[in-house]
């Protein structure tokens, strides 16, 4: 982790996540000015990165996994089910709070994924409720609090079905972590994500097919903001975000993923000029230290760790 590899690795995980996060806001720029169908753009998203990453595989790494993973029934099966359930779950509500909302509030909403999972865990009784875990839960809830009411409880600052789809992100994210878990350790991050996400763009193609835009017109500057969110904002993103790992520790990439938040929020707030108050700005911060807390946690041998900081890192907003 020396030299030119590890300053590589810094860089890769750097872009990979403020490309993630930056994806969110130009979506929210495609809704916004353009029009552009949510249904629409999840499914080119997902069909386009998926393909993509499966090509990387293919050329780059072990190709026989690519076409492997369904040689196995009970792993085809569960990447049918990772697909529908967890990815397309996931990319959807996020669009949708996007559409509903903005890029910042659903970003951060889509992170209080972790604290979903430590109160699951807890309530199936795999793991005890830390000190750790109350801290991380405090300043989900907290963060939470402010960011949807910046501090009045007689109004949210955030339109209802956006906070709802932004929550159900967080629930989908959840799942989509837990649930890809025994994939993961079978095979690479790039086969599981990148099959997954064809299957769901796949899935959601006979609700929306792929070849009915939805827009009338598009012009040239809204299609190099496509290519950013499919190519830049997801495929690049994660494949950086996979390659970071060969000169860093998954620690130091789950710390450094944390821009990705950030990204949105500053983004959504200069580029955009979306309001924020300053209790939304508390929140913010709140919800930061808890993804914070979460990637420093590294010593914890708790199963809530265990699921959040595996070594085969695949989140994918």
């Amino acid at each position: 982790m020396k030299g030119r590899s590890r300053k590589t690795g810094l860089f890769l995980v750097i872009a990979g996540a403020t490309f993630w996060g930056v994806g969110g806001t130009v979506a929210q720029k495609l809704f916004q000015q353009f029009a552009i169908n949510v249904e629409w753009l999840v499914t080119v998203r997902l069909l386009i990165a998926g393909v993509l990453l499966l090509a990387v595989q293919f050329l780059l790494k072990d190709r026989s996994q690519v076409f492997g993973v369904w040689k196995n029934k009970r792993a085809a099966l569960r990447i049918i089910i990772f697909g529908l359930l967890g990815m397309l779950a996931v990319q959807y509500t996020y669009m949708a709070s996007i559409h509903h909302g903005n890029a910042a509030v659903a970003t951060l909403l889509q992170y209080l994924a972790p604290a979903m999972i430590i109160i699951y865990l807890v309530l199936r009784k795999e793991t005890v409720f830390t000190r750790n875990d109350f801290v991380t839960v405090s300043l989900a809830l907290a963060g939470s609090f402010f960011l949807l009411t910046n501090g009045s409880v007689s109004q949210l600052s955030v339109p209802a079905p956006a906070i709802v789809w932004g929550i159900l992100s967080g629930v989908a994210l959840a799942f989509y972590t837990l649930y890809a878990v025994p994939l993961l350790k079978q095979y690479d991050s790039l086969v599981v994500v990148g099959w997954a996400m064809v299957i769901g763009g796949l899935s959601l193609s006979f609700i929306h097919p792929p070849w009915k835009m939805g827009s009338s017109s598009l012009t040239f500057e809204a299609y190099l903001y496509l290519v950013f969110v499919i190519v830049f904002g997801t495929m690049l993103a994660f494949w950086f975000y996979i390659e970071s790992l060969q000169s860093l520790s998954p620690t130091e990439t789950s710390l450094l993923s944390s821009l990705e938040p950030l990204a949105a929020v500053f983004t959504t707030v200069i580029w955009l000029k979306e309001p924020f108050g300053s209790f939304q700005w508390v929140g913010t911060v709140c919800i930061f230290g808890m993804i914070l807390l979460l990637a420093l946690n590294k010593k914890s041998h708790s199963k809530t760790a265990e699921h959040m900081n595996h070594e085969k890192p695949f989140k994918v907003s």
